[in-house]
């Protein structure tokens, strides 16, 4: 188990054998808990557009999406890039965690995962969930959405929501991710791909399987100029507010790994000035001070 006195003795005896095994554990921990805050936040921009259409339905039963896209969210579109995340991400290089090992008080004190950070990713789902739904009604209902002039059904209504579902939780996790690899590019953008390629092959099946989704996208969709201008507006619209919020901790509150991940952009030989020991000197003084207060 790691404690404040194992930091705090890692920070002290420069051990490598402490810090090794304080890296691998912590770094396991904090992925960890980052996958689980994410699965918060893609389920409830899921499940509230759903509810947000129910209640325009007035309850009446009629399903957002069809079955086949509800079953394969979890599955295919959008558990790639958490598994991506898990086990290739990485927010300080392995060379800074062992030098500060302090960095991992951060588990230590149940920042990573305290009520406030959940609540937060939740409230970050239920907004994007409300940006989805509004915008998307909002901008495509009662317009012209074919060249003939027919408007759309719910069945374009839902893909659109889909769509940007899929594309605003997909890029939620390409803004989480500190560190790209091949791979993460590749699951990231590789599940947004998947999603429209099911769309061409599932509804070009019989009516009698495919239902809802035959040909809702090539007929209907694809030649839509408002399809592929609706998407992306919402898309950004919805990453905003996350966006504002990390450039304002960034900036003014910054965690411990933002610090070295400032310093290390702005002067990679500015890691080993007084200003950032001394950061994370106070930083373990604090620790030091509340184990004290602990004890007695």
């Amino acid at each position: 188990m790691i404690t404040y006195q194992y930091i705090a003795a890692c920070e002290d005896t420069r051990s490598n054998q402490q810090k090794t095994y304080l890296w691998l554990t912590c770094t396991t921990v904090f992925f960890l808990l980052v996958q689980i805050c994410y699965f918060f936040y893609k389920n409830i921009t899921f499940g509230f557009t759903l509810f947000w259409f129910e209640a325009l339905a007035s309850f009446s039963g009629q399903p957002a999406y069809n079955d086949w896209y509800m079953s394969f969210y979890n599955v295919f579109f959008t558990s790639l890039p958490v598994i991506a995340l898990g086990v290739f991400d990485q927010d300080v290089s392995a060379r800074f965690c062992l030098e500060y090992p302090i960095l991992y008080s951060e588990g230590v004190e149940n920042i990573l995962f305290s009520w406030p950070r959940i609540l937060g990713w939740m409230f970050n789902g239920f907004i994007s969930s409300i940006i989805i739904f509004f915008s998307t009604t909002k901008f495509m209902t009662n317009q012209a959405f074919r060249r003939d002039g027919q408007v759309l059904d719910y069945e374009i209504l839902g893909v659109t929501m889909y769509t940007c579902v899929v594309w605003a939780v997909n890029c939620q996790m390409a803004l989480s991710i500190n560190y790209f690899t091949w791979i993460q590019h590749l699951f990231i953008w590789g599940s947004i791909a998947f999603w429209y390629i099911f769309l061409i092959i599932y509804g070009s099946l019989p009516s009698t399987i495919s239902t809802t989704a035959y040909q809702v996208f090539v007929e209907a969709c694809a030649p839509s100029v408002l399809y592929w201008l609706v998407t992306p507006f919402v898309v950004i619209c919805t990453l905003l507010p996350y966006f504002c919020y990390r450039a304002f901790q960034t900036r003014f509150k910054p965690m411990l790994h933002d610090i070295i991940q400032i310093k290390r952009l702005e002067d990679s030989e500015t890691l080993n000035t007084p200003t950032l020991h001394g950061q994370l000197k106070d930083r373990l003084l604090h620790l030091r001070e509340r184990l004290m207060h602990r004890e007695l």
